[in-house]
C-alpha cells in the first residue's frame, strides 16, 4: 500500500471512519477499536450480537431509515456532524459488498 492510499475503515453504521477528522486525528479509532466515540453504541451491540461485519448484513430490515437504532436523532446528528449519508453507504455496501465498497470509496 503507497503512502496516499490508507486503508478504508468503515463503521458498523456506515460511517467511513478513516475519511472522519476525530478518527484522523486520533480521538476516534473507530467502532472497531477499544476507542471509539461512542462506546455505549446500540448499532454496534447489535452488530456484535449479529455476528455482522456491518448493517448492511442485517436481514431485518430491507430499509435501512425502519430501524431505530440507525435512524434516530442522534443518528441524524452524527451524519450532519461528520458530513456522512450512512444509510445510503450501507444500501451500496449491501449492494456491492463491503470490500468494493472500500475500494471505491479510497
Amino acid at each position: 500500500m503507497s503512502t496516499e492510499e490508507k486503508e478504508v475503515i468503515v463503521a458498523f453504521c456506515g460511517l467511513a471512519c478513516s475519511q472522519c477528522g476525530a478518527y484522523r486525528k486520533g480521538k476516534c479509532e473507530g467502532c472497531f477499536s477499544e476507542k471509539p466515540m461512542y462506546r455505549r453504541c446500540p448499532i454496534k451491540k447489535c452488530n456484535l450480537e449479529n455476528n455482522y461485519e456491518s448493517c448492511a448484513d442485517c436481514t431485518s430490515f430491507e430499509d435501512f431509515r425502519h430501524c431505530k437504532k440507525l435512524n434516530n436523532i442522534i443518528s441524524k446528528i452524527f451524519g450532519f456532524i461528520f458530513r456522512s449519508n450512512r444509510i445510503a453507504n450501507l444500501e451500496e455496501i449491501r449492494r456491492i459488498g463491503l470490500e468494493k465498497f472500500k475500494t471505491e470509496t479510497n
